[in-house]
């Protein structure tokens, strides 16, 4: 008998070829049988004019401290993911030095944009060294499966101590040491291995991250980890020098290729359309081509949207955060900020002035702040008011720049109003990057290219300031179902959330609907399909907020067979384990 029938679906396997009816039956947390099924089940699934696909494969997480106090990985779970990687853009917990969980959270703090306070109040810091970390991940029942990589910061600061901290130089006895305890780590079946080395990226305290400068010999050194073993993939992410000019941009993209050269494993690496740069893609597309055509296997993580953020009140981050009016009643409760505001006093005292600088020694906040707020009104034109008709993909004629020029004030009026209204809860829409032509088409072009792979979700990271863990059904919702031109076929993009990411990583058991593989499956009712709108929420260690967004449509998912969601439902099953690569 088996555990569960799924009759009459239709199922979009992963492997990209055409939907097809089908049911598909299930047994011991692997996939039995797939066709016309007889034989009887514990359970039948009724799937008609439902999709049954694989679980979806999220690439970038940052549930590194999470994963330590929410077993289900939410929100992602509320999005057809069933597996997921962590230890992304070099930040992590591990390893560890007693006495470095300070250090450790305000990195994450910073990079991530997860608040301190729930970081320090939800880890249980029951480990030192890598493989420890693991253990103890291990040791808990989770709803979905997770891969760990290594992140470079934590090994740095775990060998260097205070010298990785002050940025200094690794000798070559500090990249025997750390490249010693990557390969443990490897060995203990941990995925891979990430670095990062961007300028927006900075402690709590306003400090580059501590492997943001580190060497050639440091990272080709490290990537020598990998030599000898079967599995491994390297994650990348870095601004290329951007402002530094062409010669920087390729002495870095130099780099990236001696350290595919060095591991001889898999590199991924972000690919954005930045501002400013816009055109920096476009090289990082054909440099990655030449690598490729060079036998590099080298590929580009790309965003399913514009990737910004969500402006509120009560948001991370607002165009009036740096006013010196707005500080004198930004503690207070966000109704009574809201209304403060709406005093015409305040409003015109606020639009008089100027913005302080936010980046700097001693804030969190990334450069690009500033130069963002130093242009408000020119970047107008790409800020929207969040509204219950959802839209990723507005047009300019909906955006603060065309609202202030129909009612003939400034763009910062408008945003005002919008933000002071009501109880304040009023959000902004702002895609800072992919989002330059004031559409989509060059994420389109993105997600076309061969060596592109679905991720840039940070589920779990940026939390006051986005909830992009909903790319997954957005790559339904948008480029399937939602857009007028130049939609993609829904067989691609189910291959490229579940066989493609899945194939990157060498995980040879999930990732397609073929007999013998895992039970991971989603099934989705295409017509309620939505990401759902973003709510922020107090559900975090220590009263910590964060953007929330549950998707509808998602009836059912399955993990090793067991259903972990119904209905947008968590269930009490816990079939999740931390995956070692062997």
């Amino acid at each position: 008998m088996l555990d569960c029938l799924i009759k009459n679906g239709t199922v979009v396997d992963g492997t990209g070829q055409k939907p097809f009816i089908a049911d598909v039956g299930i047994q011991g947390g692997r996939i039995t049988q797939i066709g016309k099924i007889n034989e009887a089940a514990k359970e039948i699934i009724d799937a008609t004019g439902l999709w049954i696909t694989p679980g979806f494969v999220d690439l970038h997480t940052h549930y590194d401290g999470q994963v330590t106090w929410d077993a289900c990985f939410t929100p992602s779970i509320y999005h057809g993911v069933t597996t997921v990687v962590m230890g992304n853009c070099g930040v992590g917990f591990a390893p560890k030095r007693p006495g470095a969980e300070d250090d450790l959270v305000k990195l994450m703090e910073g990079v991530e944009d997860i608040p301190g306070a729930a970081l320090h109040e939800g880890i249980v810091w029951n480990w030192e060294s890598f493989p420890q970390y693991m253990n103890a991940l291990e040791a808990t029942p989770h709803s979905l499966d997770f891969l760990v990589q290594v992140p470079h910061d934590p090994l740095r600061m775990y060998v260097m101590k205070e010298r990785a901290l002050a940025h200094e130089e690794a000798t070559p006895k500090d990249i025997e040491q750390m490249r010693a305890l990557l390969r443990e780590a490897l060995e203990a079946g941990a995925v891979g291995f990430s670095t990062g080395r961007s300028d927006n990226h900075r402690t709590s305290e306003g400090k580059e991250t501590p492997a943001a400068e580190a060497s050639h010999a440091e990272l080709t050194g490290l990537a020598q980890a990998f030599q000898g073993l079967s599995h491994g993939v390297v994650q990348m992410v870095s601004d290329y020098n951007l402002l530094k000019g062409p010669a920087e941009f390729e002495a870095e993209f130099d780099l990236v290729e001696a350290i595919a050269k060095a591991s001889g494993k898999s590199l991924s690496l972000t690919w954005l359309q930045r501002d400013p740069g816009s055109e920096q893609f476009l090289r990082i597309q054909e440099r990655v081509e030449k690598a490729v055509a060079k036998g590099l296997p080298l590929f580009m993580q790309t965003g399913a949207r514009g990737i910004g953020v969500l402006n509120g009140l009560d948001a991370s981050f607002h165009p009036f955060m740096g006013f010196p009016s707005y500080k004198e009643v930004a503690h207070l409760p966000l109704a009574e900020r809201a209304a403060a505001l709406r005093d015409p006093a305040r409003k015109a005292r606020i639009l008089s002035e100027k913005s302080e600088r936010l980046a700097g020694d001693g804030s969190s906040i990334p450069p690009l702040v500033d130069i963002l707020l130093a242009k408000i009104d020119m970047i107008s034109g790409r800020m929207f008011p969040l509204e219950a008709n959802l839209n990723y993909e507005p047009s300019v004629m909906e955006s603060f720049l065309v609202r202030a020029k129909q009612k003939g004030v400034t763009p910062l009026d408008v945003i005002y109003d919008h933000l002071s209204a009501g109880r304040g809860e009023g959000l902004i829409y702002f895609p800072i990057f992919n989002y330059n032509e004031g559409n989509l088409d060059t994420v389109r072009k993105m997600l076309d290219h061969p060596r592109a792979l679905s991720g840039l979700s940070d589920a779990g990271a940026h939390v006051g300031t986005v909830c992009d863990a909903s790319f997954t059904t957005f790559m339904l919702t948008h480029w399937v179902q939602g857009r007028d031109k130049d939609s993609m076929p829904l067989e691609t993009v189910i291959e490229m959330l579940t066989r493609r990411n899945a194939n990157y990583l060498g995980l040879k058991d999930r990732g397609v609907l073929s007999v013998g593989m895992r039970a991971d499956i989603n099934a989705i009712d295409p017509q309620k399909l939505s990401v759902g709108l973003p709510q922020l929420v107090r559900d975090l260690p220590a009263g910590g907020k964060r953007f929330l967004q549950k998707a509808e449509g998602y009836v059912a998912t399955w993990v090793a067979g067991e259903q972990v969601q119904r209905h947008g439902k968590i269930t009490s099953a816990r079939p999740g384990h931390l995956v070692r690569m062997a």
